[in-house]
């Protein structure tokens, strides 16, 4: 997971406040999903398909299915970070993300996040549906547009 892949990405501009810090001014590790987790929301809001529609007119959610992290270097209080976002695959009902917090050339921390879209009620497995999938697949980064 070190390599990021070569295309570009959504980018999600973030500032390491002190209640993102422990005692040592440092990020803490948790702090790290909850930025992976904005960026992800507004990298669907600027396709013009946020959550709440997909809730809304087809009684669908994404859910974090899986994440893998690595950490390399600590991001800290008042750094100013960028969280980027890729599509690496889009299949019937799950999505997977390579999301990097960068810091200028240096990546902070890596997370490849498997999404699974379900039924909002019944939390059942559901097909990701459409506009997203064809916005998903013509994202900033997407690779792979395997089913």
């Amino acid at each position: 997971m070190r390599t990021p892949p070569q295309s570009p990405a959504h980018a999600f501009p973030i500032r390491v406040y002190f209640e993102d810090t422990d005692a040592g001014g440092m990020a803490y590790h948790a702090t790290y999903l909850r930025w992976a987790e904005r960026a992800r929301t507004e990298s669907l809001r600027d396709m013009g398909l946020p959550h709440s529609l997909m809730m809304e007119r087809h009684d669908s959610i994404l859910v974090v299915r899986r994440i893998e992290v690595e950490y390399w270097r600590p991001a800290r209080l008042d750094d100013a970070l960028v969280v980027e976002t890729r599509v690496i695959a889009v299949k019937g009902v799950t999505l997977v993300l390579d999301q990097r917090m960068v810091q200028g050339d240096a990546t902070l921390a890596a997370l490849r996040v498997e999404l699974a879209c379900v039924d909002r009620h019944g939390l059942r497995p559901k097909r990701i549906p459409e506009p997203w999938r064809s916005a998903l697949n013509g994202a900033p980064g997407s690779l792979d547009k395997g089913e």
